[in-house]
């Protein structure tokens, strides 16, 4: 493949990835898997994945601006674990191998299909015993800790695993929580980035390819998701969420 190919095919999965994410999560399982076709050594790919995405973290939550509304005391305090966990994930992935994490990883994504798939009767059986809150409780808020250590370590799905947390922890409706998942998978890879830049090799052309790709893909997301009803949007995730099981098994 010449190298202009290549230069389309990266800015085109940046597109994908960006949508992806910004409806339901996973675009990593795009972007990443293109980067190691074209000869990228595994590190390099992540780390380059991570940083490249995280302008299209900032277009996923601009697209998602109005059902943020409202939701400012919720996301801050979930996005300081979100963060946190986030750097706390890149420097694990710098520090240890990965191939104990990786087993994992895939059953973590099944776990999360199951609880977005169940996450309505869960929520209906919390609310008649009045467990669920607006901003969640201590579970919820380590939990997000949990799973933005997982984005800054690999991040495939992280959107599919936060929207099951939020939705079964918190009474809203499930576009507005998919608009705070944009915010908290930002505050994950944008903190993880940050690791990134100062202690990893990056491949900045493409981490700036699908940085390009994924801002307009965050838009187009934006849109697409906002028009999906809940039913539609949950089906959406589990089936991805799905798939990316069964491409991280093999």
């Amino acid at each position: 493949m010449v190298p202009a190919l290549e230069i389309l095919a990266v800015l085109g999965v940046g597109i994908v990835a960006g949508t992806m994410n910004t409806v339901v999560g996973s675009g990593s399982l795009v972007t990443f898997p293109t980067l190691l076709a074209f000869g990228f050594p595994a590190l390099v790919a992540n780390v380059s994945n991570t940083l490249g995405l995280v302008p299209g973290n900032v277009s996923w939550v601009v697209a998602y601006r109005r059902e943020l509304s409202g939701q400012g005391r919720r996301v801050a305090m979930l996005g300081a674990m979100s963060a946190l966990g986030g750097t706390a994930g890149a420097l694990l992935l710098l520090a240890l191998p990965g191939s104990v994490f990786h087993r994992v990883v895939p059953w973590l994504v099944l776990l999360a299909c199951v609880l977005v798939a169940v996450q309505p009767r869960v929520a209906r059986w919390l609310e008649s015993r009045g467990t669920r809150r607006a901003h969640g409780g201590p579970v919820l808020h380590l939990s997000v800790l949990a799973t933005g250590v997982y984005g800054g370590y690999f991040g495939a799905a992280q959107g599919v695993v936060l929207v099951a947390l939020l939705g079964i922890s918190i009474e809203d409706t499930l576009q507005r929580l998919n608009g705070a998942k944009n915010v908290l998978a930002a505050l994950a890879n944008g903190s993880a980035a940050i690791v990134f830049l100062a202690e990893s090799h990056i491949s900045y052309e493409a981490a700036g390819l699908i940085a390009a790709g994924s801002v307009v893909g965050g838009q187009v997301g934006g849109l697409v998701g906002r028009r999906l009803r809940p039913q539609l949007l949950r089906a959406i995730i589990v089936a991805v969420g799905l798939v990316a099981t069964i491409t991280l098994l093999a």
